[in-house]
């Protein structure tokens, strides 16, 4: 029987593949592991975040459910983390933001070329403005948010929607009655870089 974290990849990994078959995305695709990525000891850490997984598959398409139930189940397994602290955003956001990280240089399976894993934010909150410098392409599982990227504006974006976020690009996201689930990749550049936060204003 394989362990919770192993069954999650699995499930990812071929997940990932699907959703990034068009040849536009080879270079994503073709970056994922092939075959099985070292381990490493990760222990568990929760979140208060995790409270909205919770009936977070109602919130899914038919395509991404299996994904959203298969890291309900591993959730209490994994080290969710945040990126920043109470120096950087309010109480009220870091109760409802945070991260797991499956596969890269803090995860429980070893990558030096990408890292991918999960974010989840609860209901009524913005991700404000930010940028980084690896390209990143979310996938969304669950929930119905809105996205920006450069300066085009906010657009929802339903579970299945790939949104993709080229290196150094501000983009932002931003909540309503629904918890998002996606999932994210990194790719090339610093994959523990802190992101760049645009001051309001």
């Amino acid at each position: 029987m394989t362990e919770p974290a192993e069954d999650l990849l699995g499930t990812t990994l071929a997940f990932a593949r699907r959703a990034l078959a068009d040849p536009h995305w080879d270079h994503l695709r073709t970056a994922l592991p092939e075959g099985p990525p070292a381990r490493r000891d990760v222990r568990p850490r929760p979140l208060p975040v995790m409270a909205w997984l919770d009936g977070i598959e109602d919130q899914a398409a038919p395509d991404t459910r299996d994904l959203c139930a298969v890291l309900c189940r591993a959730a209490p397994h994994l080290a969710w983390g945040q990126t920043y602290g109470a120096a950087d955003f309010s109480a009220g956001f870091l109760e409802r933001y945070g991260w797991t990280e499956l596969l890269g240089q803090r995860g429980p399976f070893v990558s030096d070329t990408i890292a991918c894993g999960f974010l989840l934010l609860g209901p009524g909150i913005e991700y404000p403005r930010h940028r980084h410098e690896a390209e990143e392409a979310y996938l969304v599982l669950a929930g119905t948010a809105d996205w920006l990227k450069a300066d085009r504006g906010f657009v929802p974006r339903p579970p299945g929607a790939l949104v993709h976020t080229p290196s150094r690009c501000w983009h932002a996201i931003r909540t309503s009655d629904q918890a998002l689930l996606a999932f994210y990749l990194w790719s090339a550049g610093d994959l523990t870089q802190k992101s760049e936060v645009r001051p309001a204003g």
